[in-house]
């Protein structure tokens, strides 16, 4: 089973992550790693941390001569800022300077310092901040390669800033290119010029903005996932794996929550046979039951407005208990595009996981047999 396990703090030395299961032989370029994690750093309305940070992966084992080896693949992605910090976040001593006793509304620290102990909140941000998904993003780009090497493409932009939504359709060539280039992710440039006013009304204001982003991975073949055992469904994993990125609150597959406004014949998707089994339209996301169904699968995600402001809103020292204003760290005002990434990242790590699931092997040449043989098969139905 495909699986991964990171480790690091946001001041921390440096950002781990461990990936168990990919099969060997399959070719992976560190360039594409660090391309999925300077995309990451971009965006429209980012703070300070980002001019102090340019992330790259150093791979530490389990590839070797470009192909993975099937063993575990560790990847380290070195925090830069670490030399501000060494004092107070060093693993054995701290001299105790910028402790966090006042907990910042819409952050882990009160709840976290509570459940862990912790009189000082720094224990909680650290882990708990966004900065861990660089290491998310690590894995995302890896899952990718292997995908990639089935014909599977994922593609990502975003659709709304605030009250901003971006006019481009998908459909329109060149959507994802222009995306891609956009310091918000907007495909229509006359979108992007207002979104970017709108994240500079909302900097002046000392507030922050969220947004929504989308995921679309083409090329899928039917049979991802079950139907037999909840836990084993597709979307269900799909939804986890980005409802657990920070500042996610709504994740849909397909129409979504729209479906609820409509009636059964508006939403489902009509099947027809020419030369192969087809959907008429792509309501589902491509997902039926818990299971991929050729389609294109869509996934979007709701981003919260990021919690740190720098008009500070209020809060309690939780040692004498007293009100306070809550304390202000580096921070961005919109991460919404730099969201899409993560986003894409998670669904990657989502579908190469069910892929392996289903084309098992020890090595990418059983996976590509086990998956030659399936695909035959299918398209004889």
């Amino acid at each position: 089973m495909l699986r991964y396990l990171t480790a690091g703090e946001t001041h921390g030395k440096c950002l781990t992550v461990i990936i168990e299961g990919m099969p060997s032989n399959v070719k992976i370029d560190v360039d594409k790693i660090n391309s999925a994690l300077a995309s990451r750093q971009k965006g429209y309305g980012r703070g300070g941390r980002m001019l102090i940070e340019k992330d790259t992966a150093e791979i530490l084992s389990g590839v070797r001569g470009g192909l993975t080896l099937g063993s575990p693949i560790a990847i380290k992605i070195e925090n830069k800022d670490w030399k501000n910090w060494e004092e107070i976040m060093g693993a054995e001593s701290s001299n105790g300077k910028r402790c966090v006793d006042c907990p910042r509304p819409g952050h882990a620290d009160l709840t976290g310092g509570m459940k862990y102990a912790h009189r000082d909140m720094r224990n909680v941000l650290e882990r708990a901040s966004a900065r861990e998904t660089a290491a998310r993003v690590a894995v995302g780009a890896v899952c990718e390669q292997l995908l990639d090497e089935f014909g599977i493409k994922l593609s990502r932009h975003v659709v709304s800033i605030g009250s901003v939504k971006d006019a481009g359709k998908v459909t329109d060539a060149g959507f994802f290119e222009r995306a891609a280039q956009s310091p918000v992710g907007f495909a229509d440039e006359q979108s992007e010029k207002k979104a970017m006013e709108y994240i500079d009304g909302v900097k002046a204001a000392g507030e922050s903005c969220g947004g929504v982003v989308e995921v679309i991975a083409e090329g899928v073949p039917a049979g991802l996932g079950s139907y037999v055992h909840y836990d084993r469904k597709l979307d269900a994993n799909i939804a986890f794996s980005v409802m657990s990125v920070q500042a996610i609150k709504g994740v849909e597959i397909g129409m979504g929550f729209e479906c609820s406004a409509n009636v059964g014949s508006k939403v489902h998707d009509e099947i027809i046979y020419d030369g192969g089994f087809k959907r008429l339209t792509n309501n589902a996301g491509g997902i039926e039951g818990g299971m991929s169904n050729g389609e294109p699968i869509v996934v979007r995600a709701a981003m919260k407005p990021i919690p740190t402001l720098y008009n500070p809103l209020k809060t309690v020292d939780i040692n004498d208990k007293t009100p306070r204003e809550a304390t202000v760290e580096r921070s961005d005002v919109c991460a919404v595009p730099a969201c899409s990434v993560v986003v894409k990242a998670a669904v990657a790590f989502e579908l190469a996981k069910a892929f392996l699931d289903k084309f098992s092997g020890d090595c990418a040449e059983d996976v590509r047999t086990y998956y030659n043989e399936y695909i035959s098969r299918t398209e004889k139905y």
